[in-house]
């Protein structure tokens, strides 16, 4: 049976977004993989530029807010930010195994292309040895 994975983060739309494509590309023989945020703030085009150059697609993917998945049974809820998980409103998972990883968010650097090209290279591969580990170490 299918495990359900959360990845939680503030708007749903750049470091939770990396998470839940790697683990659509890890994982999907074993979750069912969800995002969200406690708001909603679109989809980050920095995430899916970065994201495309790793071969991955996050091109279709929604800024869901976390209310929508209440009904959820998960197995695992992933924060990716300090301000997610101490902001987060209550879940109904008494099983869930909770992780939590603050990741640097890279749509707050302001320079030239070139640094915030290497602010999201940074984050996205601080996510991909998170979310491999993390899939190694529960999933597999």
């Amino acid at each position: 049976m299918k495990k359900n994975i959360l990845v939680l983060c503030t708007g749903n739309s750049c470091r939770s977004q990396m998470a839940h494509g790697f683990l659509n590309a890890l994982a999907s023989d074993y979750a069912t993989i969800y995002s969200a945020g406690i708001e909603t703030h679109g989809l980050n085009q920095g995430a899916v530029s970065i994201m495309k150059e790793a071969g991955i697609d996050i091109s279709t993917h929604t800024s869901n807010h976390v209310d929508e998945y209440q009904d959820i049974q998960w197995d695992f809820i992933l924060t990716v930010c300090d301000h997610a998980k101490e902001n987060c409103p209550y879940l109904p998972a008494p099983n869930a195994k909770r992780f939590h990883h603050n990741f640097f968010d890279p749509s707050k650097v302001e320079g030239n292309s070139e640094e915030k090209h290497a602010a999201f290279l940074k984050t996205r591969e601080q996510i991909r040895e998170y979310i491999t580990t993390f899939t190694h170490e529960n999933l597999t």
